[in-house]
């Protein structure tokens, strides 16, 4: 049986994530789910062995990319994204039994979460001191324990700790939806499938036109960037990461191509081609023709 890493406690969306996974037939048959404190933390647990696989959340239709999670795709022995799925996000307000949301003076959330909630709570829940948690899970751990009268957290977890909804279905933004990502250690890439997703982080050398030159890799071969994100390398000022994702899989000519070029200048850590959940973008281009053209060349055909 699998060993499946995810961001806890139990009762986190990514939980739900991991669950829909399984569902879906991501794996062989049951998992055995192992909850870790952070994203950090659940991609170690790969890269000692002690896991087969995480569930990470990497990106927020709300708040955008999870830098946690970024980061740590970013350094450490490389690892690998495999699959994603998609969960649309609301939240539940658990608090103990017998309060009310007009008594709430201290309420637990993630940080996430409170960003995606803030204004319902200004107008429902004026009174309210936020008081930062681990997790959504760990937010109604904080409740049944005492430490908040009341969290931003999952319906699951609420009840998983026998806690009263004061309410549900809570967001401030409609069709709000976090992707999730599985993560193993490296191996070869899912099959393309003509809608796939794939991702890099690139560190360039400290040139001018040095990011000019990376863009235009992509650009002159029409494969379709999805996301451009930079993030510091916390080793000076000044030094940046990129995180891109484009249309496409390593086994398309144009994908594998634009890969090609930018190792050449540049540092590349590849994080993965896989089937997207949803649509993406363009596809890159068909090598067909060009490439049936130069096998008529070197055949020495005429009149081409």
């Amino acid at each position: 049986m699998p060993r499946i890493a995810y961001f806890g406690p139990s009762g986190t969306f990514t939980e739900m994530a991991l669950a829909k996974f399984e569902n879906s037939g991501a794996f062989d048959g049951p998992v055995e789910r192992v909850a870790a404190p952070s994203q950090g933390a659940a991609l170690d647990l790969i890269r000692s062995g002690d896991v087969d696989g995480a569930v990470v959340p990497i990106e927020s239709s709300v708040e955008g990319s999870i830098p946690a999670t970024l980061d740590s795709l970013a350094i450490g022995p490389r690892l690998q994204i495999v699959a994603e799925t998609e969960l649309e996000v609301s939240f539940t307000i658990v608090a103990r039994h017998g309060i009310t949301l007009d008594q709430v003076r201290t309420l637990a959330a993630y940080p996430v979460a409170a960003a995606q909630v803030r204004q319902w709570v200004a107008r429902n829940m004026p009174a309210a001191r936020p008081f930062t948690s681990a997790s959504n899970a760990a937010a109604a751990e904080d409740v049944a324990a005492g430490t908040a009268d009341a969290a931003v957290s999952t319906a699951l977890a609420g009840e998983r700790l026998g806690l009263a909804t004061l309410a549900a279905g809570v967001a401030d933004h409609d069709q709000a939806i976090t992707r999730f990502v599985l993560v193993t250690r490296p191996g070869v890439a899912p099959h393309a499938t003509g809608a796939d997703r794939t991702s890099i982080v690139l560190e360039l050398p400290n040139e001018p036109g040095s990011l000019m030159r990376a863009f235009a890799e992509f650009a002159t071969r029409g494969v379709d960037l999805t996301r451009i994100e930079s993030r510091p390398t916390r080793t000076s000022m000044g030094t940046y990461r990129f995180y891109l994702d484009c249309v496409g899989h390593l086994d398309d000519p144009a994908v594998a191509e634009t890969l090609k070029a930018l190792h050449r200048t540049a540092r590349v850590r590849f994080l993965g081609s896989w089937p997207a959940y949803s649509e993406v973008g363009t596809p890159p281009p068909s090598d067909e023709p060009a490439a049936e053209w130069l096998t008529q060349l070197r055949k020495g055909v005429a009149d081409l």
